[in-house]
């Protein structure tokens, strides 16, 4: 099992550890709520360098990337980046991912999920056949995401840097905390704002920034945070996590990601999708809310008013900002309608549930 660079302040500060991905990650500190509620209202650390990073580059670096990905890398200019999708031979997504655009045409960074660093790796490459320069920089990258609406304020001394003003989905380098090549981005997975931090762990790097970090933030209240909370900040917006909401058997337009599948050029399975856009699908994720008591989880059956199964729950929990329980699953397209009564079967009991939009509220 693999520690990040911060293991030990986690550890100092009496986090309760687990395995994650190959990895030995904080859950939790002071309790997921309680976590939760400081992101959602003030600020948090996450450390999340399990993640993976590779660099792509030279003059085929875009095309590569263009016939991998589900989005339109062309729209990217220097400083922004996309969310995206690697799909395989059949459409279903291999990864959800980001591409930063370092230098247009030429240097990318592809932020992957750490569960599959090396599946996205040996896929990529696979498809590499145009001699595209890569480099799997995963090892040694740190990253820290700071979020919560007061944590660009907390920060913005640490730097000259104008995070204040850095606008979704763009990113900028420079020092910070005295650290040179310091990568800020504002990509966050909360839904509570905030900003993630990418940085070498040279000279000390990750204990320096980390120390000032919460030097900056002991008056405001910073706390660390833990993948518990995570997964409940993430879960009220609606986001999917891999190998949860979408996986090798899931289409982007099952999953409802539409939206970053763009059929203005040709990328892996591309036909397949089209015909699923103008086909329709079978199943489709949705959002949905527990008007029984009970807590949804991964797994759970779902079914219709008579008793049939339609689908699945892939994620679910008690969220602590809502105080009321939640859940996505997979379903049949026709019970997918808004105020939709939908039963979730937890142990021999079928719980009345409602479907809803996304994020929840």
């Amino acid at each position: 099992m693999k520690n990040t660079a911060f293991t030990q302040k986690h550890l100092a500060a009496g986090a309760k550890m687990a395995p994650f991905a190959g990895f030995n990650m904080p859950i939790s500190y002071t309790g997921i709520n309680d976590e939760h509620a400081a992101v959602r209202n003030n600020a948090g650390v996450f450390d999340v360098s399990h993640m993976g990073e590779f660099i792509l580059k030279g003059e085929g670096a875009l095309d590569l990337i263009q016939r991998i990905t589900t989005n339109d890398a062309s729209k990217l200019s220097a400083g922004k980046a996309q969310y995206s999708a690697l799909t395989n031979n059949e459409g279903g997504i291999v990864d959800d991912l980001l591409v930063y655009c370092l230098e247009p045409n030429k240097s990318y960074m592809l932020v992957v999920n750490a569960g599959n660093i090396q599946k996205d790796w040996n896929w990529i490459s696979a498809l590499n056949t145009a001699g595209v320069e890569m480099h799997n920089i995963s090892e040694k990258t740190c990253l820290l995401a700071v979020q919560g609406p007061n944590a660009t304020k907390i920060l913005q001394p640490l730097t000259e840097m104008d995070i204040l003003n850095l606008k979704y989905y763009t990113f900028t380098k420079g020092k910070f905390a005295g650290v040179d090549n310091v990568l800020i981005s504002a990509t966050g997975y909360t839904g509570a704002g905030g900003v993630e931090i990418y940085f070498e762990d040279i000279n000390g790097a990750a204990d320096i920034i980390w120390d000032a970090i919460f030097e900056a933030g002991k008056t405001a209240g910073i706390k660390p945070i833990g993948l518990g909370a995570r997964d409940t900040l993430r879960l009220e917006m609606g986001f999917c996590l891999y190998g949860n909401d979408i996986d090798d058997t899931t289409s982007p337009l099952e999953a409802g990601l539409g939206w970053i599948t763009r059929f203005t050029k040709n990328f892996t399975a591309s036909s397949i999708l089209e015909k699923q856009k103008s086909e329709g699908v079978k199943r489709k994720l949705v959002g949905f809310e527990m008007i029984d008591k009970g807590i949804p989880r991964h797994d759970y059956q779902i079914a219709d008013a008579e008793g049939n199964i339609i689908g699945k729950v892939t994620s679910g929990t008690q969220a602590p900002s809502l105080q009321k329980a939640i859940g996505m699953g997979y379903v049949t397209t026709e019970n997918t309608h808004t105020d939709n009564e939908i039963y979730i079967l937890i142990r021999d009991k079928k719980l009345k549930a409602k479907v809803v939009k996304l994020p929840f509220q």
